[in-house]
């Protein structure tokens, strides 16, 4: 059993910054790709950013150069530092892995709870 859990949401006023943490827990071997996204109120879930275990990273336009995107393969952690943050970036957003190997079984496509993160104009 694995579970990636988020932190570091809240409500934050325009221009400012939040730091999202989150980490993976079980017996875990090793994590492919880790990966934020978020969705907002009546709109579907959308890939905010994402990266490889090597480090490669991937953004979706509307945050590049605002967030960075960062992981700490040996605690299974991956980051995420919103800076710039817009009322539009209001959402919950999730951690997400494509593939979460432990000594017994290989996990694929696993989600977080969330966290919710709001920006006030």
């Amino acid at each position: 059993q694995v579970q990636l859990v988020e932190s570091g949401g809240g409500l934050v006023q325009s221009g400012g910054s939040l730091r999202l943490s989150c980490g993976a827990s079980g017996s875990i071997t090793s994590i492919n790709v880790m990966a934020w996204h978020r969705q907002a109120p009546g709109k579907q879930r959308e890939l905010v950013a994402s990266i490889t275990r090597g480090g490669i990273t991937n953004y979706r336009d509307s945050v590049t150069g605002r967030f960075t995107i960062s992981r700490d393969n040996a605690k299974n952690t991956i980051y995420l530092q919103m800076n710039s943050l817009k009322p539009e970036d209001t959402a919950v957003y999730y951690c997400y892995s494509d593939s979460v190997l432990t000594r017994s079984a290989t996990y694929a496509r696993v989600w977080g709870q969330g966290t919710l993160v709001t920006v006030s104009s």
